[in-house]
């Protein structure tokens, strides 16, 4: 499981570092594609795996199943952590995602998530006030 907040910086060559209590359980390698809320996820193999069996199961006559199946896939790539326990995010996911220097790495349960520092920010701001109406309404899903 994935959990924890890390700030780190991503180079002019788009690559940042992987916190080290996220790489063991992120495998040798992994695969990282847009996210929701513009952000990059990133999904061990065995996670992939689930989630594109799920996926391989939506209607082809659905439009928004169609799209949402481009979109995750058409970004995903297979990575690999270097000596130093980076990993390069590729030009068309750092613009995605708007990642260009301070970065925050989260840990959410059975992914991680790359973001830009300040839209982290942001996101975390407006969603705190409703943080208890969030928790409230997912009471309906026995959690």
């Amino acid at each position: 499981m994935f959990m924890g907040e890390y700030q780190h910086n991503i180079d002019a060559k788009g690559r940042i570092i992987v916190p080290s209590k996220f790489r063991e359980d992120l495998g040798e390698k992994f695969v990282i594609t847009r996210g929701l809320d513009k952000c990059v996820f990133a999904y061990p193999l065995s996670e992939w795996n689930v989630i594109e069996e799920k996926l391989k199961k939506l209607p082809l006559t659905k439009k928004d199943a169609r799209a949402f199946t481009r979109f995750f896939f058409s970004g995903a790539v297979e990575c690999e952590v270097d000596k130093q326990g980076r990993i390069n995010i590729p030009a068309p996911l750092r613009t995605y995602a708007a990642l260009e220097k301070e970065c925050i790495v989260i840990g959410v349960s059975n992914r991680v998530e790359f973001w830009a520092k300040d839209d982290w920010e942001t996101y975390f701001e407006e969603s705190e006030d409703s943080f208890a109406e969030i928790a409230e309404n997912m009471m309906d899903f026995d959690i």
